[in-house]
């Protein structure tokens, strides 16, 4: 769910002097250290890169090369996993934008890896949907659900009690706590599905008897479900709109508790430019470029997902189709301030439940 190197300074006294008040200051310096370089590095969670070359990622990227002479280089993987690289990465960056769901784009924060920037068009993110202080603001509007195989499964599940039938031994299967953005969700909803961290490890501890093993990685569920060599698994709904034009067996649904409604909650790919950006300056055009208006009404159109601006009102059959997708659905917000800061307890509780 993301963001400039002092100039070499002669061996002079006063130079000396000055290079040791820069270190002093602290912050990160705007210059680029390759800026002559027409190249900008992604590092972010799967998702928005189409399977066959057709997803938001890869026309939006098409677009900004055309645009602007820069060639991006994508680097993929879960969410944790691409923090984690850039956390090892820190002495020597190698990423220049950072794109992760919650509650990493948060994580990454915390650890010192993103630097302030505001692009344009971020006024119309909505406030809960970006950095007070700059750092990182959603690219991509998004929703955490779960697929089914619509071809095995006449109509989907409607409530978390029903995964630990019989129908869904060894069919079942979730991306990785604290690996994966998309696993990450799966405790975030159970707490608040079951009312609390204790009741929804009792539930997940009884789960996992069907559950297949670990995935680092949610993308990789969906073709299984599609093959019908799982009945259910964990995603959201753009990337599993997305996937479903290449895999007709997928089916979205949102889990229940007992007669409740469903539910879900916003889970948006945030983008940020990362500090000491080798190609910092070409960071900020990539960042302004997802948020303009035309990256946007694409976001439906192409990718499946929901425009982060507000102003931007799509009308293609994707939105119309989404829209009505989570109709009915009760939509809830996390506490991405406490579930940041408790992620490894929320973990760790999940791997003693799960024995993982």
């Amino acid at each position: 769910m993301r963001r400039s190197l002092l100039t070499p300074l002669a061996a002079v006294t006063g130079s000396l002097a000055l290079a040791a008040a820069l270190s002093a200051c602290g912050g990160s310096s705007s210059a680029d250290s390759k800026s002559d370089e027409k190249v900008v590095t992604v590092y972010s969670a799967d998702g928005l890169k189409g399977e066959k070359g057709d997803g938001w990622y890869d026309k939006v990227f098409k677009d900004f090369e055309a645009k602007t002479g820069i060639k991006v280089k994508y680097v993929e993987g879960g969410s944790g996993e691409m923090v984690q690289r850039a956390v090892r990465e820190k002495s020597n960056t190698q990423a220049d934008v950072l794109v992760t769901l919650p509650p990493f784009i948060q994580q990454a924060d915390t650890k010192g890896l993103l630097q302030p920037y505001t692009p344009a068009g971020a006024d119309k993110v909505p406030d809960a949907q970006k950095n007070a202080k700059g750092k990182w603001t959603a690219v991509v509007n998004n929703y955490f659900g779960f697929i089914y195989n619509k071809k095995e499964l006449p109509q989907a599940p409607r409530t978390w009690e029903e995964l630990l039938g019989s129908t869904y031994k060894n069919k079942l299967q979730y991306s990785t706590p604290g690996v994966a953005g998309d696993g990450t969700a799966v405790v975030i909803k159970a707490m608040h599905d079951f009312g609390g961290k204790e009741a929804a490890m009792e539930y997940l501890k009884k789960l996992q008897a069907n559950n297949v093993g670990p995935s680092a990685s949610t993308g990789k569920l969906a073709p299984k479900v599609d093959k019908g060599e799982l009945l259910v698994a964990n995603g959201d709904v753009q990337m599993n709109y997305a996937q479903a034009k290449t895999m007709p067996h997928l089916g979205i649904w949102f889990p229940a508790t007992g007669p409740g409604k469903p539910t879900t909650f916003a889970l948006p790919y945030a983008a940020g430019l990362v500090d000491k950006a080798p190609h910092t300056t070409n960071g900020k055009k990539l960042l302004d470029f997802m948020l303009t208006e035309q990256a946007q009404r694409e976001v439906s159109a192409i990718g499946g997902g929901f425009a982060a601006r507000t102003d931007v009102k799509a009308t293609d059959p994707n939105a119309t189709a989404l829209a009505k997708l989570v109709e009915g659905v009760e939509v809830f917000e996390p506490n991405w301030l406490d579930i940041s800061t408790n992620l490894p307890s929320y973990v760790a509780a999940w791997k003693s439940a799960t024995g993982s």
